[in-house]
């Protein structure tokens, strides 16, 4: 149940957010509100993978 949850809600971080490898982002020059979202985007696909 959770695992489907977290698969949703992947597909819909991927059409609303912003993809920054796409726009060769440097990790180190990102905004405190970038980092929040990479962090959010990884922890959603980690628990949509596991």
């Amino acid at each position: 149940m959770k695992q489907n949850l977290f698969k949703a809600l992947a597909k819909l971080n991927k059409s609303l957010l912003p993809s920054f490898s796409k726009q060769q982002l440097d990790l180190s020059k990102a905004t405190k509100f970038q980092l929040a979202i990479i962090g959010w985007r990884i922890y959603v696909t980690m628990r949509a993978l596991g």
